[in-house]
């Protein structure tokens, strides 16, 4: 790992999602891959964005988790993922 750079992988996760009349999708939880679950508290913007840090995406929701603000992404298949640490 190079110094002062957080390095960062590829996680998919279930995401628990609220589908509106109109299409639009809200993530409310996302499952990690160890099983743990967590509430979205908020959602802050979604837009048509891709990972930097990993690559991929079509959405990006920026939403909040235990008080911080993070990014969960869905790609051009319906998958979502998020950029976790290694």
């Amino acid at each position: 790992m190079l110094k002062g750079i957080a390095m960062v992988r590829k996680v998919y996760v279930d995401v628990y999602a609220l589908i509106d009349k109109d299409g639009r999708r809200r993530p409310l939880r996302i499952q990690w891959e160890d099983g743990t679950v967590y509430t979205v508290e908020r959602l802050i913007n979604r837009c048509r964005a891709k990972s930097r840090a990993v690559g991929g995406g079509e959405m990006r929701y920026t939403v909040q988790i235990n008080g911080r603000e993070t990014f969960v992404f869905e790609d051009e298949e319906g998958k979502w993922f998020v950029e976790g640490k290694c």
